[in-house]
This record gives structure tokens, C-alpha cells and sequence, in this order.
């Protein structure tokens, strides 16, 4: 169970870290969290390699993001599924969106990356 809650608090730190606005602006950075072979499905459904989520992560408004309901699942000794809710608020602190989020994240060496990522806007 320890083993769990570590990894569990590994994975959330990760995910927490890809919402800070300076870690986003910053390719290197996210160059070091998604795996080479990163792929996302975005909210509208259309699909993202890590190249276009880097350069777009460039050009994004800043905003402010929560993660909530954060569970991980264990796919075998080295991959691990993430499923949480994300929280955007706008700059007067109100909630924009909601979204359910699922990432897969594999273990390259020490060092944890994304492989997969999906968001699913919740209906207001």
C-alpha cells in the first residue's frame, strides 16, 4: 500500500506540474515529460502528436487549473493510468470548464512520461 500511495503522489505531482503556466510555457520542460511517441485527444476530439501539443502549449492564455478526483491504475510494473477531473477558471477566478482527464504515464528508466492523454469536456 505504500509502494500505491507513493505512486499515486508521484503521478498527481506530474500532473499538477503540467498545469503551472511557467512549466507549459516551456518546451523543455514539457519536452521532459511527454514520451517521444506522445499522443492526445483533445476536448473537441481531434488528435495531437507531442510536437503540436509543445508548440501550442506556446501560444495558450494562462489560466488557472485544479485537479480533483485524482485515482491511478496500475497497467503493469511500469505503466500506470491517471483519471481526475481538471477545474479551469478564467481570470476573475470563476470556473470555465470541467473536464474528465485520462493520462497514461510509462516508466523510461527513473524517470516517469505522458504517453497518452485525453480530455472530455462535462456538459455545464
Amino acid at each position: 500500500m505504500l509502494k500505491e500511495n507513493f505512486l499515486r503522489e508521484t503521478i498527481l505531482q506530474l500532473e499538477e506540474k503540467l498545469l503551472q503556466p511557467g512549466v507549459r510555457k516551456s518546451s523543455n520542460e514539457i519536452e521532459q515529460l511527454l514520451a517521444e511517441d506522445f499522443m492526445e485527444i483533445g476536448c473537441s476530439g481531434q488528435t495531437y502528436n507531442r510536437r503540436q501539443v509543445i508548440d501550442a502549449l506556446q501560444n495558450e492564455s494562462t489560466a488557472k487549473m485544479a485537479i480533483s478526483d485524482f485515482r491511478i491504475l496500475n497497467l503493469s510494473e511500469t505503466v500506470v493510468l491517471a483519471n481526475f477531473r481538471e477545474t479551469k477558471y478564467n481570470a476573475e477566478n470563476i470556473i470555465e470548464n470541467e473536464s474528465l482527464r485520462s493520462s497514461i504515464w510509462k516508466l523510461f528508466g527513473d524517470k516517469w512520461k505522458m504517453v497518452f492523454h485525453q480530455g472530455t469536456l462535462l456538459q455545464k
